[in-house]
């Protein structure tokens, strides 16, 4: 049976406004069912605190479990795949981290593009890194200790936690700012790292804040200055790098994304229940814990610091020449 093109048109014009129709409705009753939070990494550490802080606040106030899932490897990028793939309807949800944003540089292949295939939904959290060294090192604050590098070019060990992590751009970033040359010595994850700056077999490591406060409080590793672009309230009296590398920040930073083409109205929603949890006192105290600034506001406004810090990594990665092996 043919249709008048009239006819056609009119029937076209209300077919397309169903799924309009649709998505007010499913952001009215959001959720109705089980969410899934994807957590790219293993279970613990400040991760999990972050990720269940979130998750118990948005099962409390929308009614629903949000369920985490941890899928680690490759970077996030295991676990980001797999929300990219994911239907663009709420129900899975993604922990985005900085290296979301370094990755999107580092990886010449990959099954994604971060920017254009995920959507921002709200910032959480932005955690400072420390600059630590060993005792051995004869310089006690930051000033000495870029005098004392820039008389010992390649002589001093820059520990890592792998290539292209947080703690290795964050130390290309300084070396070049700074006008310094260290060796970079990358080792798989923090832990090991850490392990041999105590030991001595490297120098410096720029690393997370909370996991370095028993070392630093023990004599055991000197903290030379905060990676943030103000001081921390956990260690009021540290300085940052900035306050002597003019324009120096680097940080570690955690948010939620969705599937790009989630209904706005649901990236709203959960944008407006993630900020009220950021501004509920427990929480601003779990997190104020792990040294961080809250990040709150709008999709735009994490969707511009996912796209600013791809920018700045993306030029880090290029002048240091940095692989993945």
């Amino acid at each position: 049976m043919k249709l008048p093109r009239r006819k056609f048109l009119h029937l076209a014009a209300g077919a397309a406004a169903f799924p309009a129709v649709s998505h007010v409705a499913s952001a009215d009753t959001y959720p109705t069912r089980p969410v899934r939070l994807i957590v790219p990494f293993p279970p613990g550490g400040g991760t999990d605190i972050i990720s269940r802080l979130i998750s118990q606040w948005l099962s409390e106030r929308l009614g629903q479990p949000f369920v985490i899932e941890n899928r680690p490897g490759a970077a996030t990028n295991i676990g980001t795949e797999v929300v990219v793939k994911a239907p663009q309807d709420g129900y899975t949800l993604l922990l985005v981290f900085s290296s979301n944003a370094i990755n999107a540089t580092l990886y010449e292949k990959l099954n994604f593009n971060f920017l254009r295939d995920i959507a921002p939904v709200a910032g959480i959290i932005r955690l400072p890194l420390v600059m630590l060294a060993n005792p051995s090192v004869p310089a006690k604050t930051l000033p000495e200790f870029i005098t004392y590098a820039k008389a010992n070019p390649d002589k001093i060990n820059m520990a890592s936690g792998g290539n292209g992590t947080p703690s290795h751009v964050a130390g290309e970033l300084f070396k070049m700012m700074a006008g310094v040359n260290m060796v970079h010595v990358p080792y798989r994850g923090s832990a090991p790292a850490l392990t041999d700056l105590l030991g001595g077999q490297v120098q410096i490591f720029l690393v997370n804040l909370v996991p370095s406060l028993q070392y630093i409080s023990a004599g055991k590793l000197r903290a030379l200055a905060i990676t943030a672009a103000t001081r921390t309230e956990v260690l009021p009296d540290l300085p940052t790098v900035g306050e002597f590398v003019q324009g120096y920040e680097a940080s570690s930073w955690y948010g939620v994304g969705a599937p790009k083409g989630t209904p706005a109205d649901i990236i709203d929603k959960l944008n407006k229940e993630i900020n009220a949890g950021l501004a509920d006192p427990k929480i601003k105290t779990r997190l104020a814990d792990l040294g961080g600034t809250v990040l709150s506001g709008s999709p735009a406004d994490f969707g511009k610091l996912i796209v600013d810090e791809t920018e700045k990594w993306a030029k880090v990665i290029r002048a240091a020449n940095i692989k993945l092996q």
